[in-house]
Protein backbone atom coordinates (compact mmCIF):
# COMPACT_ATOMS: atom_id res chain seq x y z
CA UNK A 1 0.00 0.00 0.00
CA UNK A 2 3.00 2.24 0.81
CA UNK A 3 4.58 1.88 -2.66
CA UNK A 4 1.34 2.37 -4.51
CA UNK A 5 0.86 5.58 -2.64
CA UNK A 6 4.23 6.50 -3.19
CA UNK A 7 3.69 6.24 -6.68
CA UNK A 8 0.37 7.77 -7.43
CA UNK A 9 1.87 10.39 -5.08
CA UNK A 10 4.52 10.56 -7.42
CA UNK A 11 2.45 10.66 -10.77
CA UNK A 12 0.64 13.87 -8.61
CA UNK A 13 3.70 15.43 -8.48
CA UNK A 14 4.56 15.01 -12.18
CA UNK A 15 1.54 16.16 -13.15
CA UNK A 16 1.51 19.56 -10.86
CA UNK A 17 4.87 19.90 -11.91
CA UNK A 18 4.24 19.77 -15.66
CA UNK A 19 1.15 22.34 -15.16
CA UNK A 20 3.30 24.31 -13.27
CA UNK A 21 5.93 24.51 -16.03
CA UNK A 22 3.23 25.11 -18.96
CA UNK A 23 1.76 28.20 -16.78
CA UNK A 24 4.90 29.99 -16.80
CA UNK A 25 5.66 29.22 -20.60
CA UNK A 26 7.76 26.45 -20.10
CA UNK A 27 5.82 23.98 -22.78
CA UNK A 28 8.60 21.11 -23.28
CA UNK A 29 9.23 18.65 -25.95
CA UNK A 30 9.80 19.79 -29.11
CA UNK A 31 11.13 18.80 -32.61
CA UNK A 32 14.10 17.14 -32.81
CA UNK A 33 16.95 18.53 -34.81
CA UNK A 34 19.37 16.90 -36.63
CA UNK A 35 22.97 18.34 -37.54
CA UNK A 36 23.26 20.96 -39.71
CA UNK A 37 26.13 21.37 -41.77
CA UNK A 38 26.50 25.21 -41.68
CA UNK A 39 28.00 27.89 -43.74
CA UNK A 40 29.81 29.06 -40.35
CA UNK A 41 29.94 32.28 -39.08
CA UNK A 42 30.37 34.10 -41.78
CA UNK A 43 30.65 37.83 -42.31
CA UNK A 44 27.59 38.06 -43.93
CA UNK A 45 24.34 36.24 -42.92
CA UNK A 46 20.83 35.82 -43.75
CA UNK A 47 17.90 34.67 -41.48
CA UNK A 48 14.29 33.79 -42.28
CA UNK A 49 11.78 35.29 -39.95
CA UNK A 50 7.95 35.07 -39.39
CA UNK A 51 6.29 37.97 -40.43
CA UNK A 52 2.43 36.94 -38.76
CA UNK A 53 1.60 39.33 -36.38
CA UNK A 54 2.31 38.76 -32.66
CA UNK A 55 0.27 38.43 -29.25
CA UNK A 56 1.18 38.86 -25.97
CA UNK A 57 3.07 35.45 -25.18
CA UNK A 58 5.71 33.64 -27.04
CA UNK A 59 4.65 30.86 -29.29
CA UNK A 60 6.41 28.03 -30.63
CA UNK A 61 7.19 28.20 -34.90
CA UNK A 62 6.03 25.10 -36.26
CA UNK A 63 5.54 23.91 -40.00
CA UNK A 64 6.09 27.26 -41.31
CA UNK A 65 4.69 28.30 -44.65
CA UNK A 66 7.71 29.67 -46.75
CA UNK A 67 5.41 32.58 -47.90
CA UNK A 68 4.96 33.47 -44.30
CA UNK A 69 8.76 34.52 -43.78
CA UNK A 70 11.02 37.22 -44.98
CA UNK A 71 14.59 37.14 -44.99
CA UNK A 72 16.42 39.34 -42.70
CA UNK A 73 20.25 40.14 -43.79
CA UNK A 74 22.66 40.84 -41.25
CA UNK A 75 26.35 41.31 -40.88
CA UNK A 76 28.90 40.73 -38.41
CA UNK A 77 29.84 42.86 -35.38
CA UNK A 78 31.66 40.63 -33.03
CA UNK A 79 33.35 36.99 -33.27
CA UNK A 80 35.42 34.84 -31.35
CA UNK A 81 36.26 31.55 -32.63
CA UNK A 82 38.74 30.51 -29.69
CA UNK A 83 41.79 29.56 -31.16
CA UNK A 84 43.63 31.45 -28.86
CA UNK A 85 42.44 31.86 -25.17
CA UNK A 86 40.15 33.98 -24.10
CA UNK A 87 41.52 36.18 -21.88
CA UNK A 88 44.38 37.41 -24.14
CA UNK A 89 42.73 40.24 -25.64
CA UNK A 90 39.82 42.54 -24.10
CA UNK A 91 36.73 40.86 -25.67
CA UNK A 92 35.53 38.96 -22.20
CA UNK A 93 35.76 39.63 -18.94
CA UNK A 94 36.22 36.34 -15.98
CA UNK A 95 33.60 38.01 -13.98
CA UNK A 96 30.41 39.89 -13.75
CA UNK A 97 30.61 43.45 -14.04
CA UNK A 98 27.62 44.00 -11.66
CA UNK A 99 25.45 46.43 -12.14
CA UNK A 100 24.01 50.16 -9.97
CA UNK A 101 20.70 50.41 -12.12
CA UNK A 102 19.43 46.92 -10.19
CA UNK A 103 21.73 46.75 -7.04
CA UNK A 104 20.19 42.93 -6.32
CA UNK A 105 22.07 42.12 -9.45
CA UNK A 106 25.01 42.46 -7.56
CA UNK A 107 26.83 39.28 -7.62
CA UNK A 108 28.08 37.57 -4.42
CA UNK A 109 30.91 34.63 -3.78
CA UNK A 110 31.03 34.74 -0.06
CA UNK A 111 31.79 36.82 2.90
CA UNK A 112 34.55 38.76 2.04
CA UNK A 113 34.67 37.69 -1.82
CA UNK A 114 34.74 39.94 -4.86
CA UNK A 115 31.07 40.78 -5.24
CA UNK A 116 31.79 39.20 -9.21
CA UNK A 117 31.95 35.87 -8.95
CA UNK A 118 28.78 34.40 -7.80
CA UNK A 119 25.00 34.59 -7.47
CA UNK A 120 23.81 33.08 -4.36
CA UNK A 121 19.89 33.76 -5.42
CA UNK A 122 19.95 30.90 -7.78
CA UNK A 123 21.57 28.59 -5.16
CA UNK A 124 24.63 27.86 -7.29
CA UNK A 125 27.50 25.48 -5.56
CA UNK A 126 30.76 26.70 -7.67
CA UNK A 127 32.23 29.91 -7.82
CA UNK A 128 33.99 31.76 -11.16
CA UNK A 129 38.01 31.80 -10.83
CA UNK A 130 40.34 32.58 -13.50
CA UNK A 131 43.93 32.88 -13.02
CA UNK A 132 44.41 36.13 -11.58
CA UNK A 133 41.57 35.20 -8.84
CA UNK A 134 43.03 34.60 -5.48
CA UNK A 135 39.79 34.30 -3.22
CA UNK A 136 40.34 34.89 0.17
CA UNK A 137 44.13 34.95 -0.63
CA UNK A 138 45.84 38.44 -1.60
CA UNK A 139 47.80 36.33 -4.15
CA UNK A 140 46.23 34.91 -7.38
CA UNK A 141 45.57 30.83 -6.90
CA UNK A 142 46.40 30.80 -10.44
CA UNK A 143 42.98 28.78 -11.23
CA UNK A 144 42.13 28.37 -15.06
CA UNK A 145 38.92 26.76 -16.17
CA UNK A 146 39.52 28.03 -19.71
CA UNK A 147 41.36 25.65 -22.08
CA UNK A 148 41.26 25.78 -25.72
CA UNK A 149 42.65 22.97 -27.57
CA UNK A 150 41.98 22.94 -31.97
CA UNK A 151 39.82 25.92 -31.89
CA UNK A 152 37.55 24.92 -29.68
CA UNK A 153 36.96 26.65 -25.93
CA UNK A 154 36.53 24.47 -23.05
CA UNK A 155 35.11 25.87 -20.03
CA UNK A 156 35.76 23.24 -17.38
CA UNK A 157 34.11 22.61 -13.55
CA UNK A 158 35.41 20.53 -11.19
CA UNK A 159 35.45 19.78 -7.60
CA UNK A 160 37.26 22.43 -5.44
CA UNK A 161 40.06 20.76 -3.74
CA UNK A 162 40.02 20.72 -0.41
CA UNK A 163 43.40 22.02 0.41
CA UNK A 164 41.14 25.81 -1.16
CA UNK A 165 37.74 24.93 0.08
CA UNK A 166 38.11 28.01 2.59
CA UNK A 167 39.79 30.21 0.65
CA UNK A 168 37.23 29.73 -2.25
CA UNK A 169 34.16 30.32 0.35
CA UNK A 170 33.69 26.62 0.62
CA UNK A 171 31.85 26.30 -2.84
CA UNK A 172 31.76 22.80 -3.98
CA UNK A 173 33.27 23.46 -7.63
CA UNK A 174 35.18 26.31 -9.62
CA UNK A 175 34.43 26.84 -12.73
CA UNK A 176 34.31 30.14 -15.20
CA UNK A 177 32.58 32.57 -16.65
CA UNK A 178 33.01 34.70 -19.55
CA UNK A 179 30.79 38.09 -20.23
CA UNK A 180 31.05 40.92 -22.90
CA UNK A 181 29.86 43.58 -20.28
CA UNK A 182 31.62 47.13 -20.84
CA UNK A 183 33.33 45.80 -23.61
CA UNK A 184 31.24 44.48 -26.61
CA UNK A 185 27.27 45.54 -26.50
CA UNK A 186 24.60 45.67 -29.18
CA UNK A 187 20.69 47.03 -29.54
CA UNK A 188 19.20 44.62 -31.85
CA UNK A 189 20.94 41.93 -33.90
CA UNK A 190 21.77 37.95 -34.01
CA UNK A 191 23.86 36.64 -31.20
CA UNK A 192 24.75 32.98 -31.18
CA UNK A 193 27.29 29.64 -29.58
CA UNK A 194 28.08 26.97 -31.59
CA UNK A 195 28.31 24.44 -27.97
CA UNK A 196 28.01 21.38 -27.29
CA UNK A 197 25.55 21.33 -24.22
CA UNK A 198 27.38 19.04 -21.32
CA UNK A 199 24.98 17.25 -18.84
CA UNK A 200 25.39 15.52 -15.38
CA UNK A 201 23.41 15.96 -12.02
CA UNK A 202 24.09 19.83 -11.59
CA UNK A 203 25.11 20.69 -14.40
CA UNK A 204 23.82 24.46 -15.40
CA UNK A 205 25.21 25.43 -19.18
CA UNK A 206 24.23 28.75 -20.36
CA UNK A 207 24.21 31.27 -23.19
CA UNK A 208 22.24 34.60 -22.07
CA UNK A 209 22.30 38.36 -22.56
CA UNK A 210 21.74 41.14 -20.04
CA UNK A 211 21.55 45.00 -20.38
CA UNK A 212 24.60 46.85 -20.53
CA UNK A 213 23.92 49.15 -17.81
CA UNK A 214 23.37 46.42 -15.00
CA UNK A 215 19.62 46.57 -14.98
CA UNK A 216 17.69 43.57 -14.59
CA UNK A 217 14.99 42.30 -16.46
CA UNK A 218 15.78 42.21 -19.15
CA UNK A 219 17.09 38.88 -19.77
CA UNK A 220 17.25 36.63 -22.93
CA UNK A 221 18.47 32.90 -22.35
CA UNK A 222 19.27 31.98 -25.64
CA UNK A 223 20.61 28.57 -24.40
CA UNK A 224 19.92 26.55 -21.45
CA UNK A 225 20.56 22.90 -20.56
CA UNK A 226 18.98 21.64 -17.93
CA UNK A 227 21.77 18.69 -16.48
CA UNK A 228 19.97 15.87 -16.17
CA UNK A 229 17.45 15.89 -19.20
CA UNK A 230 20.31 14.91 -21.89
CA UNK A 231 19.13 17.31 -25.17
CA UNK A 232 16.52 19.34 -23.36
CA UNK A 233 17.47 23.05 -24.36
CA UNK A 234 15.68 25.84 -23.19
CA UNK A 235 15.60 29.10 -24.71
CA UNK A 236 13.40 32.30 -22.55
CA UNK A 237 12.69 36.11 -22.30
CA UNK A 238 12.15 37.61 -18.84
CA UNK A 239 11.36 41.48 -18.45
CA UNK A 240 9.40 43.50 -16.15
CA UNK A 241 5.93 44.84 -15.85
CA UNK A 242 6.40 48.60 -15.04
CA UNK A 243 2.84 48.79 -12.84
CA UNK A 244 3.70 46.01 -10.89
CA UNK A 245 7.12 45.59 -10.80
CA UNK A 246 6.40 41.60 -11.62
CA UNK A 247 8.89 39.78 -13.25
CA UNK A 248 7.77 37.77 -16.21
CA UNK A 249 8.89 35.16 -18.50
CA UNK A 250 7.82 33.01 -21.40
CA UNK A 251 10.53 30.45 -23.18
CA UNK A 252 10.14 26.84 -24.47
CA UNK A 253 11.80 23.71 -24.49
CA UNK A 254 13.35 21.89 -27.50
CA UNK A 255 14.72 18.36 -27.84
CA UNK A 256 18.37 18.38 -29.45
CA UNK A 257 18.45 14.51 -29.04
CA UNK A 258 22.82 14.71 -29.66
CA UNK A 259 23.31 18.55 -28.15
CA UNK A 260 25.66 16.80 -25.44
CA UNK A 261 27.93 15.06 -28.17
CA UNK A 262 27.37 17.42 -31.19
CA UNK A 263 27.85 20.92 -32.03
CA UNK A 264 24.68 23.22 -32.73
CA UNK A 265 24.04 26.41 -33.33
CA UNK A 266 21.80 28.23 -30.63
CA UNK A 267 20.97 31.99 -31.30
CA UNK A 268 18.51 34.91 -31.31
CA UNK A 269 17.48 37.27 -33.27
CA UNK A 270 16.49 40.56 -31.36
CA UNK A 271 13.96 42.81 -34.27
CA UNK A 272 12.56 46.08 -32.62
CA UNK A 273 9.17 44.40 -32.87
CA UNK A 274 9.92 40.63 -31.82
CA UNK A 275 12.40 38.28 -30.81
CA UNK A 276 13.04 34.84 -32.45
CA UNK A 277 14.93 32.13 -31.20
CA UNK A 278 16.73 29.69 -33.80
CA UNK A 279 18.47 26.39 -33.62
CA UNK A 280 20.76 25.52 -36.46
CA UNK A 281 19.60 28.59 -37.89
CA UNK A 282 15.68 27.62 -38.19
CA UNK A 283 13.07 29.75 -36.27
CA UNK A 284 12.11 28.01 -33.44
CA UNK A 285 9.98 29.96 -31.12
CA UNK A 286 9.15 34.07 -31.19
CA UNK A 287 7.72 36.71 -28.98
CA UNK A 288 6.91 40.03 -29.18
CA UNK A 289 9.78 42.51 -27.63
CA UNK A 290 8.25 43.37 -24.39
CA UNK A 291 8.88 46.25 -22.03
CA UNK A 292 11.96 47.20 -21.12
CA UNK A 293 14.02 46.19 -23.75
CA UNK A 294 15.60 49.89 -24.27
CA UNK A 295 19.48 49.38 -23.58
CA UNK A 296 21.98 47.56 -25.82
CA UNK A 297 22.31 44.20 -24.09
CA UNK A 298 26.24 42.35 -23.73
CA UNK A 299 26.54 38.62 -24.14
CA UNK A 300 27.66 35.58 -21.27
CA UNK A 301 28.50 32.32 -21.14
CA UNK A 302 28.77 29.68 -18.16
CA UNK A 303 29.07 27.05 -16.64
CA UNK A 304 27.55 27.12 -13.42
CA UNK A 305 27.28 23.83 -11.19
CA UNK A 306 23.53 23.71 -8.86
CA UNK A 307 20.44 25.60 -9.46
CA UNK A 308 17.63 26.35 -7.20
CA UNK A 309 15.30 28.43 -9.67
CA UNK A 310 15.74 25.99 -13.04
CA UNK A 311 14.02 22.84 -12.89
CA UNK A 312 15.58 19.84 -14.43
CA UNK A 313 19.36 21.30 -13.23
CA UNK A 314 19.63 19.94 -9.40
CA UNK A 315 21.60 20.25 -6.83
CA UNK A 316 25.45 18.61 -7.26
CA UNK A 317 26.05 15.14 -5.00
CA UNK A 318 28.12 12.43 -5.21
CA UNK A 319 26.23 11.19 -8.41
CA UNK A 320 27.58 14.62 -10.39
CA UNK A 321 30.76 14.54 -12.58
CA UNK A 322 34.14 15.82 -10.88
CA UNK A 323 35.00 17.30 -13.93
CA UNK A 324 32.31 18.52 -16.84
CA UNK A 325 33.17 20.44 -19.50
CA UNK A 326 31.10 23.13 -21.54
CA UNK A 327 32.71 22.91 -25.49
CA UNK A 328 32.08 25.90 -27.31
CA UNK A 329 33.31 26.70 -31.68
CA UNK A 330 32.59 29.61 -31.53
CA UNK A 331 30.39 32.63 -30.53
CA UNK A 332 29.35 35.40 -32.57
CA UNK A 333 26.80 38.33 -32.89
CA UNK A 334 25.95 40.15 -36.13
CA UNK A 335 23.65 43.46 -36.34
CA UNK A 336 21.03 44.07 -39.19
CA UNK A 337 21.44 45.79 -42.13
CA UNK A 338 20.00 49.37 -43.00
CA UNK A 339 17.72 48.82 -45.59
Amino acid sequence: MNDLLSARSERRTKRLMLCALALTGYLSAGPAFAQADLAGATTKLTLQVATAMLGERCRRVEAPNPASFASVSLHRTFHDDFDTHPLLDDRWAPYYAGGAAWPEARYWGGEGSDFRRKTSYNGEQQIYVDPRYGGRETTPLGLDPFKVKDGVLSIIASRTPPALKTVLFNNEYISGILTTQSRFAQKYGYFEIRAKVPVGTGVWPAFWMLADDGGWPPEVDIMEGRGQRPGDIVMTTHWRIPETQRVERCGFDFIVPDAPTAFHDYGVLWQPDRITYFIDRQPVSEIKVPVGFYEPMYMIVNLAMGSKTLEGVGFVDGESPNIVAFEIDRISAYQIDER
